[in-house]
């Protein structure tokens, strides 16, 4: 696996010119099983998650010590969103624009509320949603992992191999089955990826008895 590197969610991001955020999610074509996005979410919410091109990661930075980009901060904010505010059915706002209004501002939590300036005292709230390009599929940390006789944990990252940007494992989180080692199961395990979770071909025992992992031997 040394030709291979890893996407650790929740990793640091950074541009040339300094940090941008961190990896919340990774966005990958079900059908190549390759990676195509990084969703990367600006420090402290200051604005959307965006979608960052795969090609624009730097392979020598990807693991331990974060995720570089090629990209510039201005660059990065130009970006397209990976997140959608939206106005809550039944609000003010949902009533005057519709149901199909999103909003190009910064990140709102749900519930937050927004004065409208054609009502004195009336507000507008909304909620930010996460998106992902058409036909494809997000996976994130925490994510289910089904194995064929049920479910064994949840995902911890994913290998890359940097040439091709092929999907080669799937890393699975510590836990006690495996006494709270890394565990890299292999990308022909996979059945199907989706909203669900991750499916595998494989028992529980099979996932057991796979070697442990270290980010050093990605």
């Amino acid at each position: 696996m040394a030709a291979t590197v890893e996407f650790a969610i929740g990793s640091e991001v950074s541009c040339v010119d300094g940090v941008c955020g961190r990896l919340t999610r990774v966005v990958v074509d079900p059908v190549a099983r390759a990676v195509t996005d990084l969703v990367v979410e600006p420090e402290h919410r200051a604005g959307l998650a965006r979608l960052v091109p795969i090609e624009l990661a730097i392979p020598e930075g990807r693991g331990a010590e974060g995720i570089r980009l090629t990209c510039t901060l201005a660059q990065f904010a130009q970006f397209d969103s990976a997140e959608e505010t939206q106005f809550i059915p039944g609000t003010r706002g949902y009533e005057i624009y519709g149901p199909e209004q999103v909003l190009s501002w910064p990140y709102y939590r749900l519930g937050d509320t927004v004065m409208d300036p054609d009502a004195e005292g009336k507000v507008s709230e909304t909620v930010t949603v996460d998106t992902v390009p058409l036909g494809e599929v997000d996976v994130r940390r925490g994510q289910p992992v089904h194995a064929a006789d049920g479910a064994i944990g949840q995902v911890q990252g994913l290998v890359v191999d940097p040439a091709s940007e092929h999907v080669t494992h799937v890393l699975l989180q510590e836990g006690h089955l495996w006494g709270r080692k890394q565990v890299a199961i292999p990308i022909s395990a996979v059945t199907g990826i989706d909203d669900d979770g991750i499916g595998l071909n494989i028992t529980k025992q099979e996932v057991q008895d796979l070697p442990p992992v270290s980010i050093a031997d990605l």
